[in-house]
Order: C-alpha cells, then structure tokens, then sequence
C-alpha cells in the first residue's frame, strides 16, 4: 500500500500498524543480532531468533490490538496477560514456520511445482485438488509423519512465553508512537506520543466492590482507542475454519488440525485431568472420538444473501436485529448546581454511560470478527470445525466467532454446504422450525397450532425474503430474526415452486430439548411429575416448565401483598413486582438452577430483565425487588422439583466427603471418558522479565472444596447432556444423517428431522437404562474405600419408555 501511494485510503489504525511495523521490526532484528552476539544472553534470548523479524512485528502489533478489542477495560490490558499471549502466538507461528519449511521439502522430493505464471487463485484451487486427492488416495503418510514430528515438539511453558512476550510488548511500547491531527492539539501539547505505556493499576476483586490488587498493565492512547472497534475487519485471525476435514482423534494430543497444536480436551492446566485422559486406552474413548469426528465432518458454508442483510444494517449504523448500536451513548453534561445529591447522580449517570460504551465496544468489535471471518469465507465451497470437549464432556468448536454454537447473528450467517431435497416431512419441519424462530411464545404451541401461524403470515414470509430490507420487515420482530430471514427465504423458494417437496434445502433444522437440565434429573430420579413437566411424556401441546414457575412465583407474591406492610415488607415489594411476573422473568434462572445457580447468580439474572423493562427507575427499590424475586423463584422451583432438588443435594453432599479429603472429584461418564474437577487452590509463580516480575498462576496442591461439592451437580449433570449428545451424533452419522450439535439442541437437514427424532429418543433412553447414579456411588467407594458416602435418594416409577411418544421432548 505504501509503495502504491494508497496508505491515506486505509483504516486509521492500520495506517497507525504501517507507521509502526518498520521501527518494531528493526528493533527486533537489533535485538535479535544483541542476543547472538552476547556472551551471557537472556532468558527469551533462544525464542526470539526462531521467527524472522517481520512476522514478529505483525503478531505483535495484532495481538495487543485485539487484546486491547476484547477487553471491556478503559483502554488497557494486565501484562502478565498480554506477554503469555504474545509469547503462545509466536509459539504457534513457528510450529507452522516449521511445517511450511519441511512441507517444502516433501513438495520437492514429490515433484510438485508452482508454475509462476499461474495466477493465485488457480495455484489455490490446483493445490486444493491435491490435497483432496491426497485424502481420497490414503497419501498422507509423509504429512502425517511431518505432523507427528511437529506434535512431538514440547511446548515452550507459560515461563518461557511471558518472557519472550513481555520483551517484544516492551520493543511495541519504545517504537510505536501516535500523532494527534493538528486541530485536536493543545498548545502545551507534544505532537507525538507513546502509543501505549507501561503502568501499575489496582484493578478491584469483583465490580462494585472496594480493594483491589496492584497489577501491571499496558494502556493504549485514546487516539488508539477509538479506532479499535473499526479495525476488527482487518485483523488477523489464527484460527478459521478448515477447507479439509480435520484430522480425527486418536489420542490426546492426536486430531484436529492438520499442524497446529490441538487437544481433545481443554483442560487449561489441569495436570490430573491431563494425567487422566492421556492413560485411558484408546478403545474406552471410541465413541467419543467417533463423535467429535462425526462433528468435524459437517460441511458448511456461508448463505450470501442473510450476510449481505447483515451488511447492509451494519453499515448503516447497527442497532436493529439485536446488532449493537455503532454510536456511543453521550455523557451527561456536569449539572449547573453544586448541590452534592445532584452532583452524586450525576457522576452515577457517567459511570452508567461509560460502561454502556465500553459494553458497546466489545459487542462492536466482536461482531467486527464475526463478519470479518464470514467474509473471508463467502466464496469458498465449504468448510468445517475440529470440535473438542471441555473438561465434563461438552462438544464445542475450536474456532472462535463465527461458529454455530454463538449467536443468531452467526447461526443466521451459516448453514449446511450439502443440500437435500425437502420432501414433505421436511417442508413441514421448515415451517414448525421457522415458527420457534419466530418466538413470542408461538414455540410453545402445539405443533398444527405452529403450522397454523406460518399459514396466517404466508404474506409477510414472502415479503421478508423478497424484501428483507425495504419489505415490511415482519421477520425483523422474531425472536432471532437473521436465523428466521434464512429460513423465510428458503420456505419462499419451496412454496413458490411448483414442485416444492423437490426443492433443496441447506437450512439445519433444529429440535431443543425442553428445559434440558431437569429433563435429565428428571430420567435420574424416575419422578413422574417432574418427567410431566419437562415433556418426557406425550401431551396435547408442550409443558412450559417457566410458565408454571411463573405462575407459582405470582400466587406467593398475591399472598404477601395481603400481608400487613408493617411486619412484612415484602408486601410492598410483592405489589410492585406483581405485575411483572411473567415466564421470561424466571426462565433464566429456572434453567440455570439444576446447573447450581445461587441466590446471588438468580437475583442478578432478575435484576437485569427488570432493569431491561425500566419500571423501577430506583436503583434501590429495584435491588430489593431483584432480592425478593429471586427468593420467592428459589422457593417456588423447590416446591415443583423436589425429587431433582434431592438428588442435587445427594450429589453435593458426596462431593463434600471427597474434597473433605483433599481429594478432587472424579467420575466415568458413561462413554467411557474421565472427568476430574479441576477447582484447586493456585500457587503464584514468579517469573522476572524485562518489564516487571509477573506472577503467573500455577495449580496448587489443595482442593477448594466448596467449589468442588457446589459445582459437581451442574457438572456431573453437563456430562450426561454430552454424552447424550455425543451417542446422538454417532447413532445419526451410522443413519446417513448430517448432525450438528449445540449441547441440548440437535440440527439436521428438514428431511432427515422424523429420523434424528426417532435416534435422540432411543439414545436418551438408553442411556439412562444404565443405573447411572448407582454406577456413580460405586465407582466413588472403589475409588474411594475409606470413606462412607451418603445413601442414594428415593426414585420414582417413572418408564423410561414413554419419552418415545413424547412429541415435545425435543421440539
């Protein structure tokens, strides 16, 4: 750009890179020669000579700015942060330096050649042919050999990283400068500043609350600042998608990514978890290999025409279908007076505003990756997603923004590459599908009642996919209105044809179980009631578990408001809340209860859909109606679902004599793969760099056992949805099915939604015709013989077998 004379015409920030890349890059060249030359060479001195100087000028100057993008801090990030991520990024580069310099030797001794007059784009498409003819013809063996030697290669260690980051974060703090325009500098002002600045700050425990602990942090220029979250686009980004399908798993450390380091499991340091799942044998973790392949091999790619709506409202400002708004809000000028009630408020009101802004940057910076990768995929055939597990065995992707387990925005953008015929079981899934997308309680109808609202808005379906932008934007008034915009277009295509069964349909339908957590405490314990209320028996229409909640929650607040005030202050409390009780202002915390949410975890959820409908302007009366809320929600799940509330209480009560014992929970799910909870007291472990002594956090010999016995239950519970998940995947996969996954929501194509629906039910019930709770205390006292555990909780007589006519167990 520079040497075309277009450097003007760039983004600001990238023209600040372009002004810093040369100095940087000479300073480290400096650096590097400094470290051969010196007879006593420091720590980095090795790492810092493995990449040329160029590329660690780029990775450096990147990861500061999207650090600094992702951060909802003023303007700064703690270095210890910052020089471990550098130093892993630089590490990640010259794993894939490495492999590039070997690959070009296997290239040579296989005869294959770059014909320099061949454009770019054919050399990338003849080289994609042939990477896909390796894999059709088994002829992977060198590059496996290539991989192997670079898995074998051992880390570097988070030491040895801060070290190296912490050196070239100081070169970016000596060589990068900004300049204000002219217009904006103060006379007594100089011309050029530091870009960013090294300095202590103390950064409180908790928002709200006093104290703090003194951190070192490297702070950005406001010049900096504000052209972050227009950068976003032009940033680089590592991990994207993968034009091949990944590797798949054997093994630890074995799958994934062709090159770069990938892991089953991500168990960010946890040595016992690590111990525990590189010495199980291969054949125990079959069938979760074979899942997260199964989910790896999905072919996806971009739907063009819902991107190019999203572009379009982007550009013109955001702050429609649940994109943020691309202003800042304004501060509030200071108040004339210098009454100090007023002036307090005042300072309220900005402390309000700035973290709406800073609010506002990340989700404007993260919606900036999420189209910068969309757009750098649009024109490619299709893609996939290595998945691997967290620690309890849930499935995710291992590329970050743009995946389908993030938001509308995203789900919206992606859809399946492989079309199939509707067919028509599958145009009436479309329209049952297009309806949950719709929302406004209409997913909660009986499925003709579905099929009967699609019906009555043919009109405005057809106007919103000819029309999304100029129409009357009905689908605009969904509950996910980019995921709805997809689905009107691909309904409006097969309605419109007069063969509308043959049209083809890339669109993932998905099936979500009905709040899914208490519908597996509810197959542990057997309790008929409680299997009625989560639709694990057949119904007329699907049981709203949040409605009935909702509805307990409103008859105990119409009891208080008939208490005396005098004795009782929740009545005052119950009679301004008693109008706002409805189904979405205890949904979240009634899904997040069974996953062990707290008193404080359910007040704050209250106290934000509260906040959201701005009737309380009080910030006082509004904490205390959160507080009364959330007890009264608490009190009301616990009268509903006793038999689940027993056995969270067995569950904590076993992990409690465990940790008790510094020991760590540990459990088998059954697919075979451990689990070790990984909360234990951290050690501090003190690294000196060129910039300060960094204390980095290192795993300690104690267990924190409150932690270990509150989180056991939702975590014990999470590895039963996975594993339900994964027997799911693999059942569909051997059926000829495309499957993704998202936890407790299974996709497929419309045609094939009768058959997955037919495959979730049968493995729901096999996996729970195990005795999983007694296959649970037994292996805790062979694990654990010393100690005695308490007995397991009274079941019910429920029959499993219902769940196969329960229409709305996943709906």
């Amino acid at each position: 750009m520079c040497d075309k004379k277009l450097a003007p015409n760039l983004p600001y920030v990238k023209r600040l890179f372009l002004g810093w890349f040369e100095p940087l890059k000479e300073a480290i060249e400096k650096e590097q020669k400094l470290q051969k030359q010196k007879k006593q060479k420091a720590s980095y001195a090795y790492h810092i000579g493995l990449l040329p100087a160029d590329k660690m000028a780029v990775i450096v100057m990147h990861k500061m700015m999207g650090l600094l993008m992702i951060d909802r801090d003023d303007g700064y990030v703690r270095l210890v942060q910052a020089a471990v991520q550098v130093g892993d990024a630089i590490e990640q580069e010259v794993r894939i330096h490495n492999f590039l310099e070997r690959t070009k030797k296997f290239r040579s001794r296989n005869g294959i050649q770059d014909d320099e007059n061949e454009s770019l784009s054919k050399k990338q498409e003849i080289l994609r042919k042939r990477v896909k003819n390796f894999i059709k013809k088994k002829r992977l063996n060198e590059v496996k050999k290539l991989v192997k030697s670079e898995d074998s290669t051992s880390t570097w260690g988070r030491g040895a990283q801060a070290k190296l980051g912490s050196r070239l974060i100081e070169l970016l703090i000596e060589t990068a400068v900004v300049q204000p325009p002219i217009n904006q500098l103060p006379d007594d002002s100089p011309e050029i500043r530091p870009a960013f600045r090294h300095t202590l700050k103390t950064i409180r425990r908790e928002p709200g609350r006093r104290g703090g602990n003194m951190h070192g942090v490297i702070e950005c220029d406001s010049l900096v600042r504000e052209g972050l979250d227009k950068t976003a686009s032009h940033m680089v980004i590592p991990y994207v998608p993968m034009l091949i399908p990944p590797r798949k798993w054997k093994g630890y450390d074995r799958g994934g990514h062709l090159f770069l380091p990938s892991y089953v499991m991500r168990t960010h340091g946890a040595r016992q978890q690590q111990d525990a799942i590189k010495s199980v044998p291969r054949k125990q973790m079959q069938t979760v290999f074979e899942a997260l392949d199964t989910l790896g091999q999905t072919k996806w790619r971009v739907n063009k025409r819902v991107l190019a709506v999203i572009e379009n409202f982007w550009h013109g400002g955001g702050n429609v279908a649940g994109l943020v708004d691309r202003e800042d809000v304004s501060i509030p000028e200071k108040p004339p007076s210098e009454d100090a009630m007023e002036i307090q408020k005042w300072k309220w009101s900005v402390r309000k505003v700035k973290k709406c802004n800073r609010e506002r940057h990340a989700q404007r910076c993260d919606i900036e990756l999420k189209l910068s990768v969309a757009r750098r995929m649009k024109d490619e055939e299709g893609f996939y997603y290595p998945h691997n597990l967290d620690f309890r065995g849930r499935a995710y992707p291992m590329h970050p923004y743009l995946n389908h387990m993030s938001s509308d925005l995203c789900r919206g953008v992606l859809e399946f590459a492989e079309g199939k015929p509707l067919g028509k079981a599958g145009l009436r899934w479309l329209k049952i599908h297009l309806s949950n997308l719709y929302g406004g309680g209409v997913e909660k109808l009986s499925y003709d009642a579905r099929l009967t609202f699609i019906e009555n808005h043919l009109n405005d379906i057809l106007d919103s996919a000819d029309k999304p932008i100029d129409g009357k934007r009905w689908w605009l008034n969904a509950e996910d209105p980019f995921q709805c915009l997809a689905a009107c277009i691909n309904l409006s295509e097969a309605l419109r044809s007069s063969l509308s069964h043959t049209v083809i349909s890339h669109l993932p339908i998905h099936l979500d179980g009905s709040c899914n957590g208490l519908q597996h405490y509810a197959a542990l314990g057997r309790d008929s009631l409680e299997a009625a209320a989560v639709n694990l028996v057949a119904g007329e229409r699907p049981a709203d578990v949040y409605s009935e909640i909702a509805a307990r929650v409103l008859e105990i607040m119409k009891r208080d408001c008939e208490k005396d005030p005098a004795s009782n202050p929740a009545a005052d409390l119950a009679k301004v809340l008693i109008r706002q009780v409805d189904r979405k202002l205890v949904k979240q915390t009634v899904m997040t209860s069974v996953y062990g949410v707290t008193y404080v975890g359910a007040r704050e959820q209250i106290k934000r859909r509260l906040e959201e409908r701005a009737e309380i302007t009080d910030d006082r009366l509004l904490f205390s109606a959160a507080c009364y809320a959330a007890k009264v929600t608490l009190t009301a799940l616990g009268e509903m679902f006793e038999a689940a509330r027993s056995i969270m209480g067995w569950l904590g009560d076993c992990a409690k004599v465990i940790a008790a014992e510094n020991q760590a929970v540990r459990w088998t799910t059954p697919l075979g793969l451990p689990v070790v909870q990984p909360y234990r007291k951290s050690e501090r472990h003190l690294i000196r760099t060129s910039l300060q002594v960094l204390a980095l956090q290192k795993e300690g010999d104690s267990v924190e056992v409150n932690r270990q016995r509150t989180a056991f239950p939702p975590n014990f519970v999470h590895s039963l949805d996975g594993s339900h998940m994964m027997m799911t995947a693999v059942a569909c996969k051997d059926a000829g099915l495309q499957f993704a996954g998202v936890h407790d929501s299974f996709w497929t194509h419309a045609c094939d939604v009768d058959k997955m629906n037919k495959i979730l039910r049968e493995k729901f019930i096999e996996l729970y015709k195990t005795p999983v709770l007694d296959n649970l205390l037994e292996s805790f006292q062979t694990s654990f013989p010393t100690l005695t555990f308490p007995p397991l909780p009274d079941r019910g007589n429920f029959d499993l077998e219902n769940v196969l006519e329960s229409p709305y167990f996943f709906n």
